[in-house]
This record gives structure tokens, sequence and C-alpha cells, in this order.
């Protein structure tokens, strides 16, 4: 239930979220915005992103997961139907900043969640189902959207799915509780849930996790590779419009595969590190291996822009987008594998944070390089090789990946 719950918040998220990119080709023509302009929209949501990414990482340290997920929601779906009132680029702008500093809390809060709820060696499993919630959400959207749209226009579409949104939050507060607070939760099954060994720890400062090599080996490989995500989410339907000539109406089936192939590798990415665990490999083989494995499923998306059918460069863009979430699920463990639960969400927003500020920057390169060439092949040459690198730094800042439970104050 809690695994449901974490997922159905993700859905709603990731369908928020893309809704701008997916109405892009018909918006920018309603508005006359250049590429810069929408980039500038991105950039301003990943701006207001970064910065409460960290701010509801510690936050939700200090108050717990299901007040800070509520609070998060909110703030989110609230500025999520207020995109209907939006006119201007400045509005637009403003209202994707409300949006960014709302989502900013899913995944502090979820990671949270999961480290409240699941022993290590479930928790990369448990990840990869919540998180592939964003690739429902992505395919959701595109087969919602359009007939919305199309009925009742636009604005509908964002007031619609919005006002529907809420029914999560009733379930979220009814539901929700810590392990130890839960009626329904045995003796038993708490001891499973507490069965790794863990010296407890109070409140951690941020300075101590900043100190910490662990904490950059988390930061900078979600600094490389979180843009390609906002990258593909952002960018797929202008890159299909583009390049074969696909409006709102024939968004719907590529888009859906391209997502269904990377709920697969979100779940498949997770389940092979907890597969590989539960047969007596170490967490620093069996997370990095799995990393690895995912990273090499990235590599084809450069020979994308070559692609001469509409569906090879969707298979391609679907290994793609599978590798990223499966490399994502393992790298989202790795805070509750390395750090005390009272400082999960504080390192996952330190990482949220540095990850925004790569999508910002990956942005603003995407507008300027399809503004001045008009073509995404050095976007995705520099998509592919994020991954690699990433492992590498990874690699480099925690050979090991060893637990730091005792040594941050």
């Amino acid at each position: 239930m809690v695994v449901a719950l974490l997922f159905a918040a993700t859905v709603i998220n990731y369908v928020d979220r893309q809704m701008l990119g997916l109405l892009k080709p018909s918006l920018s023509v309603e508005f006359g915005w250049t590429e810069t302009d929408y980039a500038d929209i991105v950039f301003a949501f990943q701006a207001a992103y970064a910065v409460c990414y960290l701010l509801f990482g510690r936050f939700i340290d200090l108050i717990g997961a299901r007040w800070g997920y509520a609070l998060a929601f909110t703030a989110w779906n609230l500025a999520h139907i207020a995109h209907a009132a939006a006119t201007t680029l400045a509005q637009f702008m403003l209202v994707r900043v409300f949006l960014g500093a709302g989502e900013a809390g899913n995944f502090p809060a979820g990671l949270k969640a999961v480290a409240d709820w699941f022993p290590k060696k479930e928790r990369a499993l448990a990840v990869g189902i919540f998180n592939a919630g964003a690739n429902v959400g992505a395919i959701i959207t595109p087969l919602m959207v359009p007939a919305i749209t199309l009925a009742w226009g636009w604005q509908a579409a964002f007031i619609i799915t919005g006002v529907l949104s809420f029914a999560w939050l009733a379930a979220w507060l009814g539901f929700y509780r810590s392990p130890e607070q839960h009626p329904g939760v045995t003796a038993a099954e708490l001891a499973h849930i507490r069965s790794d060994a863990e010296a407890p720890v109070g409140r951690v400062a941020w300075g101590a996790l900043l100190r910490r090599r662990e904490t950059w080996a988390y930061a900078l490989a979600k600094f490389l590779t979180d843009p390609v995500w906002w990258l593909f989410l952002f960018w797929l339907p202008d890159f299909l419009h583009r390049t074969y000539g696909l409006n709102l109406q024939g968004f719907g089936p590529p888009l859906v595969a391209i997502y269904i192939l990377s709920d697969v590798g979100s779940v498949a990415g997770g389940w092979l590190s907890s597969r590989m665990m539960r047969g007596g490999i170490g967490i620093n083989r069996a997370r990095k291996g799995a990393m690895a494995a995912c990273a090499l499923c990235v590599l084809p998306v450069i020979f994308t822009t070559s692609a001469d059918h509409l569906w090879l460069a969707v298979l391609l863009l679907g290994l793609a987008t599978a590798g990223h979430q499966g490399f994502s699920a393992n790298l989202l463990t790795l805070p509750s594998d390395m750090f005390p639960r009272t400082a999960v969400a504080s390192v996952v927003g330190i990482g949220g944070m540095a990850g925004a500020v790569g999508g910002m920057l990956m942005s603003k390169f995407t507008g300027f390089v399809l503004d001045t060439t008009g073509s995404y092949t050095p976007i995705l040459l520099v998509a592919a090789g994020a991954y690699p690198l990433a492992l590498l730094l990874l690699h480099l800042f925690s050979p090991q990946l060893r637990p730091v439970a005792g040594e941050v104050r």
C-alpha cells in the first residue's frame, strides 16, 4: 500500500510536469514562443525545483514523510491548476516556479517513506516500482490530455487533471503512518522492516553531510543524469514534431511506447540489484553492476537522429529512457544505503538540487542548440555520455558505498 501510494503520487507528479511539454507545439504557435522562450519556462521550473528540493529534503527529515508529502502535493497541484489562468510568458514562468517548488517534495518524501518502510535489500525494487510512476504519468499524459484539449481547450486539461488529483491527498493522509505508529503492522513485520543494523543517530547537520564524499558521489551522479531525463520529458514531443511531423493527435502511440519501455527499465533495474543482493552479492557490486548495465542501454540514443523510421527512433529512445530509469532506481537508493534514516531526505535534497541545476544548464544548452542549428545530435551526444561519466565519478568518490551512520553528527 505504501508503494502504491508513492507510485500514484509520482504518476500525478509527472502528468503535471509533462503537460506543458506535450502542449508546447500548439502553445508556441498560440503565444509566439521561440525555442529560447520555452527553454526559459523550463529553466524557471528547474530553478525553483533546485532550491526547494534542497529545502524540502531538510524539511521532510524534520517533520516526516506524512505531512511533508501532503504539503508538497497540495502546493504543486494548486500551481498546476493555476496554469489555466496564464496568458503571457511571464505568467507561465511564474506558475512553473510554483509548480517546481511543490514538485520538489515528491522524491525526498517518497524516498524517506521507502527508508522508513523497507529493509535495504528491498529498497531498490520498491524505488523502482514507485519511480515507474514517472513513466506511467508520461504514458497517461499523451493519451488523456489531447482528448481533453481538443474537446474543451488546454485550460480545461489543467483544471480537470488538477481537481481529480486531490483524491490522492485524502488517501495518503488516511493511510500513511510510520511503521511504529501504523495499527496494521505486526511485531514480526516491524522486526523485518527494521532488520538492518543501524546505530541510532539524531538530527544530522547539513555541514556534516556536505563534508562526506558519499554525499558528493550521489550529488554528482544526479547532476549528470537528471538533466537527460528532463530533456526526454520536456523535449520529446518537440523532437517527434520536428523529425517526423507528429502533432498533438499523433504523439500518443510513440510516447506511450517509449514510456512503457522506461517502465520496464525502472522495475528491472531495481529488481536486478535487489536480486543480486539476495544472491549474496554486496551492495557495492550489486548497485554499480546494475547501473553499468543501464548506462550501456543509453549509449545507442546517439543514433536516434539518423534513424530513417519513426519506430526505430522510438525503440532507441525507449531503450535510453529505460536505461535512465533503471540507473535512477539504483541511484535513488544510495542515500538510504549509506546514511541514517534521519538524514536520508536531506541527502536526497542535496542530490536533487544538483540534478535540477544540471537540468537548468541542459535546458539553456538545448534551447541554444536548437535555435542555432535546429539539430538534436549534439544534445543526444551529451546525453549518451552522461551515464558512464556519472558511474565513474560515483565510484571514485565512494568506492565501497559503505554506510556512514556512525560518522555523521
